[in-house]
């Protein structure tokens, strides 16, 4: 199956007030596994006409109100009312089919992808006309959660440490962290977590997304 692997960068956490900074969407085919550098890559910088926010979230992307203030030309960057069509552009040019209406609909993965990037996303013109999720996503928290010791589900710095990362920190860089996610959920393409629990009798494949 081919997923894509999502991420955002906010002003904060609440979606009918902060806005998206930063998303870079990664295409994960996991019949073809490529080296994660030649993964084909999307990433928006938004800009917007002024910007609301925590302080701890404006601190933490001080980098992206850099990029965001300079005057020179961007390739990357565009508005909230452009970032949609971009990206079902983007998903077009990748092969995924387009419904009648001309919808994309993709599988996302994410760390909070339900819970916090959706929310967001659906704020954006265009969302759920030109780009739709499927209602199951893949969150890697799932595959790391110690099921007798853990109270809540594990942070990403905590399902690196478990994956055994060189480095455990999140870099909270949309790109970096969406190939984060595909790195964390490769080793179970071979060995999904039912076969780790058990042989479980014969079923037909999910061939929905093709």
């Amino acid at each position: 199956m081919r997923y894509v692997s999502l991420d955002l960068e906010t002003t904060g956490g609440d979606p009918q007030r902060h806005q998206i900074l930063e998303l870079a969407a990664v295409v994960e085919d996991t019949k073809r596994v490529r080296p994660l550098p030649e993964l084909p890559t999307f990433r928006r910088v938004v800009r917007h006409p002024e910007y609301v926010g925590t302080a701890g979230a404006l601190a933490l992307n001080a980098r992206l109100l850099e990029e965001l203030a300079r005057k020179g030309p961007n390739a990357e960057l565009c508005t909230p009312d452009e970032l949609v069509s971009q990206l079902q552009s983007f998903l077009l040019e990748q092969g995924f089919k387009a419904e009648e209406n001309g919808r994309v609909v993709v599988t996302l993965a994410g760390k909070n992808i339900a819970s916090f990037d959706l929310p967001f996303l659906k704020q954006l013109p265009g969302w759920g006309k030109l780009v739709r999720a499927e209602p199951a996503t893949l969150d890697p928290a799932a595959f790391y959660l110690n099921w007798r010791k853990d109270t809540r589900l594990p942070t990403m710095s905590i399902c690196k440490a478990r994956a055994k990362f060189d480095d455990n920190t999140v870099a909270h860089e949309a790109v970096a962290d969406a190939l984060d996610v595909i790195q964390l959920l490769r080793p179970f393409y071979e060995l999904p977590v039912y076969k780790q629990v058990g042989e479980e009798p014969a079923e037909a494949p999910n061939t929905a997304e093709e």
